[in-house]
């Protein structure tokens, strides 16, 4: 009996968890078409297609209004569609690529990962590949918080053999212009003064042709270590300022600065007055507009002559963030500026870099000219109107382009 009974019990609890199972299954059911018909109203008094493609207002938004609907929910900034380059592809840089593997050379190209890198690379417009050759290593002894460049306090000792692989592998290229480059190299006696200057002396006695500009660490101010590589025989001495004076603590290693960096080019002028003098600004990590002014009157007044100012791009999220992205107008503005205040050249966009293919263009051009002037007139060949000669360069492109 009671076995009946236990039996009873159990067919009847399945019978209710069964039902249970159907009430339940038949609300779910209810109640996901009453959300699929909720959602379809919702879509049909939705705006429609005219209303994405409008703004709702006939006036252009301001640089910061763009800035702020470009950042995302987590405060990133998307990147403007004039900063967006193409993948580095094609035959001259696969060949430009395997000549360094075979050498153990380096390029800031890659280690700064530049965004113009196809374009000199490829050719681009003028025709002539280019690459800005890294020495001394691929290891900086600084922490500057823009530069991607590995960094260490102690780094592999320098290679004997580089200054001559480097000639050769820019004699085979057959290049018209060739910048050089370097890490910061404190470890060193130096600072890495004398094998830059051999590295010049070796590329001048190979391609004697080739136009040599070097961009070169500070060497810590030291004007005995200055010297050697401003009389090695290459044409133009480059060193950056980076950024304004407000913002070198925030921006550049400690043991950079501005007035230091002011006085190396300074130094280069009054050591070799025929040299071109070239610095460079990046702009986007919070200067403002006086700051630039300022930056660019201290420039000149320490005997620049050639100025380039571009947009600074995170490398990775390890590094400084984008302040923000300077259009291309106030990039034109501040070009005008450095033609006002008397630089031979000024190149100021969002993809200028202290070393792009365009410039070097534009200052091969000029050294050509001005070496052909004092061939003419049997004069010196740093006497020449540098800005007269630039004028007519500039005046040669506009009617090529």
């Amino acid at each position: 009996m009671s076995a009946l009974l236990l039996r009873a019990a159990t067919a009847a609890g399945g019978l209710e968890a069964a039902g249970v199972r159907r009430g339940l299954a038949t609300e779910i059911g209810a109640g996901g078409r009453r959300v699929r018909k909720e959602f379809a109203d919702k879509m049909r008094a939705g705006p429609g297609f005219g209303e994405f493609v409008s703004s709702g207002t006939s006036e252009p938004i301001t640089a910061a209004e763009a800035m702020e609907k470009a950042r995302g929910k987590a405060g990133v900034v998307r990147l403007p569609r004039w900063l967006k380059t193409d993948i580095p592809t094609g035959s001259s840089v696969g060949a430009i690529r395997k000549t360094l593997r075979e050498l153990k050379l380096h390029t800031v190209c890659e280690e700064a990962r530049c965004p113009n890198m196809g374009e000199c690379w490829g050719g681009g417009k003028h025709g002539t590949a280019t690459a800005t050759i890294m020495i001394m290593g691929d290891t900086c002894t600084r922490g500057c918080r823009f530069c991607s460049v590995k960094t260490s306090r102690s780094p592999p000792p320098l290679d004997a053999a580089e200054p001559a692989n480097v000639a050769t592998a820019l004699a085979a290229w057959g290049l018209d212009y060739v910048v050089l480059t370097s890490v910061d190299r404190d470890d060193l006696a130096d600072f890495g003064s004398a094998h830059f200057a051999a590295t010049v002396r070796e590329i001048r006695a190979r391609a004697p042709q080739m136009m040599i500009e070097c961009l070169t660490p500070d060497f810590q101010g030291r004007a005995e270590l200055i010297e050697p590589v401003a009389q090695s025989g290459l044409d133009v001495y480059a060193h950056n300022i980076e950024t304004v004076e407000s913002l070198q603590g925030a921006v550049r290693d400690y043991r950079a600065n501005y007035k230091q960096s002011l006085f190396v080019l300074e130094h280069v002028k009054k050591s070799k007055p025929t040299l071109l003098t070239k610095s460079s600004i990046m702009l986007g990590v919070g200067e403002t507009d006086a700051e630039v002014l300022q930056a660019m009157r201290d420039l000149r007044a320490a005997g620049v002559d050639i100025v380039t100012l571009g947009q600074y791009m995170r490398p990775t999220k390890r590094h400084m963030k984008v302040h923000e992205y300077v259009t291309p107008e106030k990039f034109k503005h501040w070009e005008q500026v450095g033609n006002e205040l008397g630089f031979v050249y000024a190149a100021s966009g969002p993809l200028v870099r202290s070393s792009y293919k365009a410039g070097e263009f534009f200052i091969s051009e000029i050294l050509r000219k001005r070496s052909a002037a004092a061939a003419a007139t049997a004069a010196a060949p740093g006497t020449s109107d540098l800005r007269g000669i630039a004028a007519s360069v500039a005046t040669e492109e506009r009617k090529r382009a």
